[in-house]
């Protein structure tokens, strides 16, 4: 299957909003479920397209994930400094695991960073997302601990992981 990466239409924000929220709850990565604050945020692909970069990954016509890619600081940004560019919830639809289309949306992250000019792509990771790890390891990311954060300190045991991609 030829996986196409472009920018998400507007007709496509429910359905790619639907895509990332189920991949994190089916993934477990939300502490609270269906209640949790975050699922809304993970929905609302109009307000991300709004104020970063929003692209998608389509396959034989079916729309299969999506990412957002934020070109530097703002108000998507949650690492990103001065010279770097960010990538955000990205989300793989069940159906579509293990064909590419993640490694794809990742790479035209990095591409579009690059065209940018910025010197590093960063990310938060959650520590179980082991599969996303193998991704972004295997595309030159590297961990940096001394970035990690919780987004939540209101709850302890939440920690994201930072990769970098020096370009």
């Amino acid at each position: 299957m030829d996986i196409v990466i472009r920018p998400v239409t507007a007709g496509e924000h429910a359905e790619l909003g639907e895509i990332t929220a189920q991949a994190y709850l089916g993934d477990g990565l939300l502490d609270f479920g269906e209640s949790d604050g975050y699922l809304g945020e993970l929905r609302d692909v109009a307000k991300r397209a709004a104020a970063a970069e929003v692209l998608v990954a389509v396959g034989d016509g079916t729309l299969l994930g999506g990412v957002t890619f934020v070109p530097g600081p703002g108000p998507m940004a949650d690492l990103a400094g001065p010279g770097e560019a960010e990538i955000r919830m990205l989300a793989v639809s069940a159906a579509a695991r293990g064909r590419g289309a993640g490694e794809a949306l990742v790479r035209a992250c990095v591409d579009r960073a690059r065209g940018l000019g910025r010197t590093r792509m960063v990310l938060s990771t959650q520590r179980s997302m082991h599969a996303a790890h193998r991704v972004y390891e295997r595309l030159g990311f590297t961990r940096n601990p001394a970035r990690d954060w919780n987004p939540l300190p209101e709850v302890d045991d939440i920690l994201l992981l930072v990769y970098e991609l020096t370009l």
